[in-house]
């Protein structure tokens, strides 16, 4: 039987991607720009990598959960996929932004990028070569642990014990370890709830989307309203991604958003280099310290990073679909 396509969710990873590029550049620059959505709404923007964890656990259990229980797939195999998916576009923005700013602290921090397993430091968040990172290296550590994952979530009853134990840890890492959303043991209630979400896809394909729908909408005022924490952001995730596994048709799934959603993370990753060209060049002020010229700088970084991620993907497919032609070239020579 063939998988079922959540094309939906290409819209909330259209979204979550757009949002966090206009976060940081609203950080990063200092435009005189005042009132509620610019001041309020748009620097907690940054909280859509918590919708990435529950889309990227969700993800993953419609690609592996039942090969990795059924021995469908080879351990060795498993990872082999997610070294050759992540290091080739990661690790050139590694090497570029090491040729910009050379030194021995960079160096050490592109050494530990390279290995993809930065996000086992207790420090890891204080890399600051390609200093968003953090958010691959912790979602790098989940894909290690993908098994054991399978584990936790292998029955319902199982699922949930994990979920409350995540959530534990969650109350424990804030308030007594000093430790947030960079480490794999806080946000891992976020990744667990995906996996739930992946074990009641049936029960939740029979809920009214419009229904959910207003849960979304109800779950943001609250949200907007008490604050951010780890109980509204999993309200919110949780049901926007319940309702773009409803929602067949409508405004999130569509070519474009197809398009940006297969280069998400490439997007996530890239914007801020993006932004420093524009930064260099002084676009991002030459219209002024206004509203237009922060709709000009997120238009131009976020079309630029669009191209540059599309341009680097299709080298690095072209390139490795060379190498593997010549491996299996030599492999019939051999023979």
């Amino acid at each position: 039987m063939g998988k079922k396509h959540y094309g939906a969710i290409d819209g909330l990873r259209t979204i979550a991607a757009l949002g966090i590029v206009m976060m940081h550049i609203q950080a990063n620059t200092s435009y005189k720009i005042s009132g509620y959505l610019y001041e309020r709404m748009i620097p907690e923007f940054t909280n859509f990598v918590f919708l990435f964890m529950v889309i990227s656990a969700f993800g993953m259990c419609c690609g592996y959960y039942e090969k990795v229980l059924n021995n469908e797939i080879s351990i060795s195999e498993f990872y082999k996929r997610r070294f050759l998916k992540t290091l080739p576009f990661f690790g050139i923005l590694v090497i570029i932004d090491l040729l910009m700013s050379p030194s021995v602290d960079s160096f050490a921090q592109a050494f530990a990028d390279l290995t993809l397993l930065f996000g086992f430091l207790p420090n890891a968040g204080d890399i600051e070569v390609i200093g968003v990172g953090w958010f691959l290296g912790l979602v790098f550590v989940f894909y290690l642990c993908f098994p054991f994952f399978c584990f936790l979530i292998e029955t319902k009853k199982r699922a949930w014990f994990s979920f409350l134990i995540s959530l534990i840890y969650n109350f424990v890492c804030a308030n007594y370890f000093e430790i947030d959303r960079r480490n794999i043991l806080y946000s891992a209630c976020f990744f667990l709830a995906g996996g739930l979400l992946y074990l009641y896809r049936d029960e939740i394909s029979k809920i009214n989307k419009f229904a959910v729908l207003a849960g979304v909408w109800l779950t943001v005022i609250l949200y907007y309203t008490i604050g951010g924490n780890t109980i509204t952001l999993l309200l919110v995730s949780v049901l926007l991604l319940m309702y773009a596994t409803l929602a067949s048709k409508g405004v999130l799934q569509n070519k474009v958003t197809k398009f940006i959603s297969g280069i998400s993370m490439e997007i996530y990753l890239s914007h801020m280099l993006m932004f420093r060209v524009v930064e260099k060049t002084g676009l991002h002020t030459v219209l002024g310290d206004g509203w237009i010229q922060y709709i000009v700088t997120v238009v131009l970084v976020f079309v630029g990073t669009v191209i540059f991620s599309f341009v680097m993907k299709c080298v690095i497919e072209r390139v490795e679909g060379k190498l593997a032609g010549r491996s299996t070239t030599g492999r019939k020579i051999g023979r």
